[in-house]
């Protein structure tokens, strides 16, 4: 059975979206940071690195609000995702 995708939630995914983006650059500051103390010391880039999860979690929420607003346009024209789905059996 072809289903397909014609309308995301613009608001609700780029939440979600900047919920992920900000759990994914954690242990990326945590390994910058490790890197920088090892190397020189973190010295002036703290702020930046502070800065990091904040920027990359707001950057994401407003790409990803763009691109769901962007999919709904183009979706409405000429059509969303198309995928195909079966029922699956329920393991235990």
């Amino acid at each position: 059975m072809k289903k397909q995708i014609v309308r995301i939630s613009i608001l609700h995914n780029a939440r979600l979206m900047a919920a992920i983006y900000f759990v994914i650059s954690l242990p990326l500051v945590l390994m910058i940071a490790v890197s920088a103390v090892m190397q020189e010391g973190i010295g002036g880039s703290f702020f930046a690195l502070m800065l990091m999860p904040l920027l990359y979690t707001a950057f994401g929420f407003v790409l990803t609000l763009f691109g769901a607003w962007v999919y709904n346009g183009i979706a409405a024209r000429i059509g969303g995702f198309e995928f195909t789905t079966v029922e699956a059996e329920v393991r235990r």
